[in-house]
């Protein structure tokens, strides 16, 4: 059984994909980290099989209301598999110290769109091009950090999705959950087989574990985004994400200059 402390952690990540269709992921990598002490590249691989699981649960009932719109998983969600397979494989270039520090620069950026006012994103997604070359390029650079890093990348789907895809917010994040399932499973299927060459194990039970709280966390996240406005704790997100990327910098930066 994993650490009663892990247990929030986990939560929190189901919590946030259901609410917000990201952030999940960006949850997942310190929880392993930090609350069970995991190896980096454990912890990114272990996320991507966490996240697809809860992910691609979470999706369910946006299927079932058709809020997903399949032309975006077609053109954002399929070259963001292959840029996946692309950024887990550039992953063995580099130490697990490298990729957690890039990790942190990505928890920033994640903050700012979390930051970022909903209804100005919306007004603006309302007025560009649909263009389907840039969701699918966008799809493919998504993808490709996703697989360096462990991160289902939903902080930058859901944007790409409104401004590109021209999709409303709810729809918009009933399209990245399925996205990021995809994405996140064509990640970690690359993963086992680094892990397999590093003589790395993964840890089953505590990937379970996780990925069925998180999975009831990401329920519970859908009811209560039906009945409360998500800006606030959005922004409150965005916050705790500034903090933490703040300190895996610092204490990543003092592993790499140490």
């Amino acid at each position: 059984m994993i650490a009663l402390l892990a247990w929030p952690g986990a939560i929190a990540i189901g919590l946030s994909l259901g609410l917000l269709g990201s952030g999940g992921s960006i949850l997942t990598v310190p929880v392993l980290v930090y609350l069970l002490g995991q190896d980096e590249k454990l912890a990114i691989a272990g996320s991507l099989a966490i996240v697809a699981a809860i992910a691609a649960a979470g999706s369910l009932p946006y299927v079932r209301e058709r809020l997903v719109d399949w032309r975006n998983v077609l053109l954002f969600g399929v070259p963001g598999m292959a840029g996946t397979y692309l950024g887990g494989w550039s992953s063995v270039l580099v130490s697990g110290t490298v990729q957690l520090a890039v990790f942190a620069v990505v928890m920033v950026l994640a903050a700012y769109f979390m930051l970022r006012p909903r209804d100005d994103l919306e007004t603006v997604g309302q007025r560009e091009i649909r263009g389907g070359l840039r969701i699918t390029v966008d799809g493919l650079a998504v993808g490709a950090l996703t697989g360096f890093v462990g991160v289902g990348g939903g902080f930058l789907v859901v944007p790409a999705l409104v401004l590109l895809g021209g999709l409303t917010m709810h729809r918009a994040v009933a399209t990245s959950l399925v996205i990021i399932a995809m994405k996140s499973a064509v990640g970690f299927a690359k993963y086992v087989q680094i892990l397999d060459a590093e003589g790395l194990v993964l840890d089953v039970d505590v990937l379970v574990t996780v990925a069925a709280i998180g999975i009831a966390g990401s329920y519970a996240g859908s009811l209560v985004g039906k009945r409360v406005p998500t800006d606030r704790l959005q922004r409150y997100f965005g916050v705790f994400l500034v903090g933490m990327g703040t300190y895996i910098l610092v204490t990543t930066g003092a592993s790499l200059l140490g």
